[in-house]
């Protein structure tokens, strides 16, 4: 049974606390333990499902209105999968999605199609995202002429001027001349390629605008201008963002909260300068030590916390916290059997890890991490020579050894 999408005190499993609003202000997205499972079938003449990929495993978060919350993470962490299960372009398994109020798992068909008018996304790449069969005014208008909403108003006279002076209000704000209309996405640069992205997710007037890797493909200088572009735009027409990155710096810049992902999971959320700050669990503290510092001076004097071994499946996560394989506090008494319920160590800084005040007190101090090779069909086993590889990389074990 879905419960009413007024409440917002639904208990959730460990692990899936979510912050609470305001009484006076509903968030306009509300994602409670959502879970997007992918099947790994195998088979010819029978079909068999031998297993599931954990994309994206039990996150609650809350987007308040006319706010910029980032989700950053390496990548397979599912962060994309997380924001492709909210506006169903994937199925989710399981938990519930709500976007001003209503749940999103309980419509389909017209009252789905209705509602994604007010959710639209800025894919990751421009050029593949555009189709290149379609002049730029053809890509614009298909939004609205889905909707219905292509010339309609009549202002300028006719409904055909009505639809293209949407249009060209849409490139106005993105800053591309008229002209951009009856060309065709090659003739464009990058990052021409994605102001014209986001003028398509912006025809349609939406709330709320889901940004995967928004400027990850761009230069440096064009990044600027599309940071810059998408805060303005937030300004103007009052919109709401979710922001999808790995980029930290970006992150820090237009997000004003943040939530790190890893396996599949939320865990860790603050303010953005509260994260560069004082990040609190381990994940983020290593995150936070590969950010280049620009002062030589601070930079040769900091901490750098060089993790061991790689990302383990998410189609075999490990039991308990699920960082533990690769983290430097590491405990043997619930780190590996008990998974850490994501909690509230600070007013509005969220937690999921079982030592973070130790941590944080130094009461708990780090030690060297041996990687474990996660095999897709269960178990786990040492690797010494990676553990040696990353002590030469960090200085602290001769060359050969």
């Amino acid at each position: 049974m879905t419960p009413p999408a007024t409440s917002l005190t639904k208990p959730v499993t460990p692990g899936q606390e979510h912050s609470q609003p305001s009484d006076d202000e509903q968030p306009l997205v509300d994602i409670r333990d959502l879970q997007v499972h992918f099947p790994i079938r195998r088979g010819v003449i029978f079909d068999r499902t031998m297993g599931h990929v954990y994309a994206v495993d039990g996150v609650s978060l809350v987007v308040r209105r006319g706010e910029t919350y980032g989700l950053v993470g390496e990548s397979g962490c599912g962060k994309t999968t997380l924001g492709r299960g909210l506006l169903r372009l994937v199925e989710p398994t399981g938990g519930y999605a709500f976007f001003d109020g209503v749940d999103l798992r309980t419509l389909s068909g017209e009252p789905l199609r209705t509602m994604r008018k007010r959710m639209q996304m800025v894919f990751q790449d421009p050029l593949s995202s555009l189709d290149p069969r379609q002049s730029i005014e053809s890509i614009l208008a298909e939004g609205l002429k889905a909707h219905g909403l292509y010339g309609k108003g009549g202002k300028a006279g006719s409904s055909e001027k009505s639809g293209h002076q949407t249009l060209r209000e849409s490139l106005d704000a993105v800053g591309l001349p008229t002209n951009a209309l009856n060309k065709y996405p090659h003739e464009f640069s990058g990052g021409q390629r994605q102001r014209i992205g986001i003028a398509r997710a912006l025809v349609l007037r939406p709330d709320l605008i889901v940004a995967d890797e928004p400027v990850s493909a761009l230069d440096v200088s064009i990044q600027a201008q599309v940071i810059n572009l998408l805060e303005e735009l937030q300004e103007q027409f009052g919109l709401t963002y979710l922001v999808i990155a790995h980029d930290l710096a970006v992150v820090r810049h237009i997000c004003d909260r943040v939530g790190v992902m890893y396996l599949g999971g939320l865990v860790e959320e603050t303010t953005s300068d509260n994260l560069y700050r004082t990040p609190l669990h381990p994940y983020t503290k290593a995150l936070m030590s590969a950010v280049p510092v620009p002062d030589p001076v601070v930079e040769d004097s900091r901490q750098r916390i060089l993790l061991a071994g790689d990302l383990p499946s998410p189609a075999n996560p490990p039991t308990g916290c699920r960082f533990h394989t690769r983290c430097p506090w590491r405990q043997q008494t619930r780190c590996d059997t008990e998974r850490p319920a994501l909690r509230e160590l600070e007013p509005g800084h969220r937690v999921a890890c079982h030592y973070a005040e130790d941590i944080r007190d130094g009461k708990i101090a780090a030690h060297a991490v041996a990687a474990e090779l996660v095999h897709s069909t269960g178990g786990t086993e040492a690797t010494p020579g990676v553990t040696n590889i990353t002590a030469e990389i960090s200085g602290t074990l001769p060359p050969g050894h």
